[in-house]
């Protein structure tokens, strides 16, 4: 109920999706016959299409959402914030570093931050609220004394409160490009030059729509790797371009690609303090690929990608395999391709997980309290147990708003209980 409570779906609501609330969601226009034949191509494969992929069926091809509305990218900074500022109890410090929380022995009293150069504090009246982040969250945790009793020991810290879960159990995904030349000159190439890119900013600013009103990724997929999973753990999403996220890798013809990655890795990492100084960034430790479930899924991710491509539907379109490459088939070449190639999608997660008062590794209780202190939450992506299947955005907004209603002492939404598709053989086939 708390996605539908924030969602403001473009094209309505219903028992799964938000109809008023104020993230503004809509789907691409599928202008470009490429997103149609990702989706064509997965149905040849043997995959079902889904009219919603964040409604009844969330297993197969379809549509992806993207938060733009009227041309915009509607962040939450754009739903909750802004309209908060006009509020007289509302004040936010730009270029300002926070330090650490202060406690009168075990309850958070106050937060200091560097601005400026100079440490002012903050008095909170009844509770500190921790929204930091996956990174950050921990970090700060344990610069006030709330984390692994020795690793704070370690940096000469005061221990306010043992809690060794704090900064373990990272966790991300990874992902990487399946691409493919196109034979015909009808991708996003077109549309790199200079000329194009200008006449592209123009339109957006006259009208806010075309090619500058979108993210691109107008078509996805959610898939099993294998039969004996009951839910998806593969994600895709579907880009009529070839290029890479970094830059390192410029678009240099036509053609158009997957990107394609396990949802849930079983490898596990950590953040840790590198320093007692709050300016100094944390150690990160991701342990990426770490599990050997994780190179049995990504083998999965190449040979079922391969498989969708080779499908009629690409017939007029499909050029060579850029890569990974038709020669690249065998678990040892995959895994070179792998070590090589694969990216963090930038989705930390699950450094102080939510769990039960008797899990030794749990940092917050299901009120989002840190466990072991008072007047202390943490309310974002880093109190996630296990990392969610599809990107982190949507979930960790639901998260800010359960947490409201417990900071605010509501009653919580009454669960919906509406359905979810479950294949029916899923013991036994993959699709």
């Amino acid at each position: 109920p708390y996605f539908r409570r924030a969602e403001s779906r473009a094209e309505g609501g219903d028992a799964y999706r938000g109809g008023e609330g104020p993230l503004k969601t809509r789907y691409g226009t599928l202008d470009n016959p490429l997103y149609r034949a990702f989706i064509e191509a997965a149905r040849e494969a043997g995959y079902s299409e889904t009219s919603d992929i964040n409604g009844f069926r969330q297993e197969g091809f379809g549509r992806m959402d993207m938060t733009v509305h009227r041309g915009i990218r509607w962040s939450a900074a754009r739903a909750y914030l802004h309209p908060a500022m006009e509020r007289p109890n509302v004040s936010v410090r730009m270029k300002a570093l926070a330090t650490r929380i202060r406690f009168e022995g075990r309850r958070a009293v106050g937060v200091s931050y560097l601005r400026g150069g100079v440490e002012e504090t903050v008095a909170a009246r009844r509770e500190v609220i921790l929204a930091g982040g996956a990174i950050n969250t921990p970090q700060l945790l344990q610069l006030s004394g709330i984390g692994p009793a020795e690793e704070l020991r370690g940096h000469e810290l005061e221990i306010v409160h043992h809690l060794p879960g704090v900064g373990a159990n990272l966790q991300d995904h990874l992902e990487f490009y399946f691409q493919v030349a196109s034979k015909e000159p009808i991708t996003l190439f077109s549309s790199t030059g200079v000329l194009a890119k200008a006449l592209i900013g123009l339109r957006w600013l006259l009208r806010k729509d075309g090619l500058g009103a979108t993210n691109h990724f107008e078509s996805c997929g959610f898939i099993r790797s294998r039969a004996g999973i009951r839910f998806p753990d593969i994600q895709y999403h579907f880009l009529p371009l070839a290029v890479s996220y970094d830059g390192k890798s410029l678009a240099t013809e036509h053609g158009f690609q997957a990107h394609v990655g396990p949802m849930r890795s079983k490898s596990r990492g950590w953040v840790r303090l590198a320093s007692a100084d709050p300016r100094a960034k944390p150690r990160l430790f991701f342990n990426y690929m770490s599990h050997p479930d994780d190179w049995t899924e990504m083998r999965a991710c190449v040979r079922l990608t391969r498989e969708i491509f080779a499908q009629p539907a690409f017939d007029r379109y499909r050029g060579r395999e850029i890569q990974p490459g038709a020669q690249v088939t065998s678990d040892a070449a995959i895994d070179a391709f792998i070590r090589a190639k694969v990216e963090s999608a930038f989705h930390p997660s699950c450094t102080c997980k939510m769990g039960a008062s008797d899990d030794p590794m749990a940092v917050v209780d299901p009120q989002t309290r840190v466990i072991g202190v008072e007047g202390l939450r943490v309310v974002d992506a880093s109190i996630m147990p296990s990392i969610t299947t599809g990107n982190l955005n949507a979930p960790t907004i639901m998260i800010g708003e359960k947490a409201a209603d417990h900071i605010l002492g509501r009653e919580p939404l009454p669960a919906s209980n509406a359905p979810v598709y479950v294949a029916s053989d899923w013991e036994t086939e993959q699709r």
